[in-house]
C-alpha cells in the first residue's frame, strides 16, 4: 500500500469519526467500517484472489478503497453501489485521490436492480454494508452472483446482531455455505460458497 493511500485512509478515518459525532441525521453520517475491518477485508479479498468484488453501501468510499487496493494487483474491479449522490461525489473524489479509479466502478442505483443485472457467479467476494432489513430479499440474487469459492461478508454482525439474526439464520440453512462470525470491528459474518 503506497504512502498516499495510507495518508488518505487516515484522513478519512478522522473525518468519519468527527462527522458522525456531530451529525444526527443518519443520511449525513459516513458510518465507515473500522480500520481493522478494512485490513481484514483486504486480506480476505487477496486470500480468495477476488478479481471482481461487489460492495453494497459505498458511503464516502472508505471501505471501497480497501477493496480497490485488494483487487489492484490482479487488475480487478470493485463494483460499488450507493444511493446518495452527495456520498457518491465524495467517494469519486477519494477514488481519484487514491489513483484507484480504474479499479472501482460506482453505481447510483437500487442494490436490487444492480444484483438482478449481474451475471451468474460473477463476483469472487460480496461486501454488504447497507440497509440490513433488505438482505433477506436479496439472498436469492446474492447466491446467484457469488462465485463458487467466493465469500459473502456482512458488516455490523455483532453491533446489530438482532437486526441480522433472521438473515444469518437463512444463510446458515442454505446448503453449501460454511459460515463464521468474526469479532473484528463491528463484527463480520462470513459465508463461503462451497461446491
Amino acid at each position: 500500500m503506497n504512502d498516499k493511500l495510507v495518508a488518505l485512509l487516515q484522513e478519512l478515518e478522522t473525518f468519519g469519526k468527527e462527522n458522525d459525532a456531530r451529525e444526527t441525521d443518519r443520511s449525513r453520517r459516513m458510518m465507515n467500517i473500522t480500520r481493522d475491518t478494512g485490513e481484514f477485508l483486504l486480506l480476505l479479498a487477496r486470500a480468495v484472489e477476488a478479481r471482481r468484488i461487489l460492495e453494497i453501501g459505498t458511503s464516502n468510499g472508505y471501505s471501497t478503497l480497501w477493496l480497490g487496493e485488494a483487487v489492484r494487483p490482479l487488475s480487478g474491479v470493485v463494483v460499488t453501489v450507493e444511493q446518495s449522490l452527495t456520498k457518491i461525489e465524495m467517494a469519486r473524489q477519494n477514488f481519484a485521490r487514491a489513483h484507484l479509479t480504474t479499479s472501482i466502478q460506482i453505481q447510483h442505483a437500487e442494490a436490487s436492480d444492480v444484483l438482478r443485472a449481474q451475471a451468474d457467479q460473477s463476483f469472487g467476494m460480496i461486501f454488504l454494508d447497507a440497509e440490513r432489513r433488505q438482505y433477506i430479499g436479496w439472498w436469492s440474487d446474492l447466491q446467484r452472483v457469488l462465485a463458487l469459492g467466493g465469500l459473502l461478508v456482512v458488516d455490523n454482525a455483532v453491533s446489530h446482531a438482532s437486526e441480522l439474526a433472521e438473515f444469518f439464520a437463512l444463510v446458515k440453512r442454505t446448503p453449501n455455505y460454511l459460515t463464521a462470525l468474526i469479532p473484528v470491528g463491528n463484527g463480520e459474518f462470513i459465508a463461503l460458497k462451497q461446491g
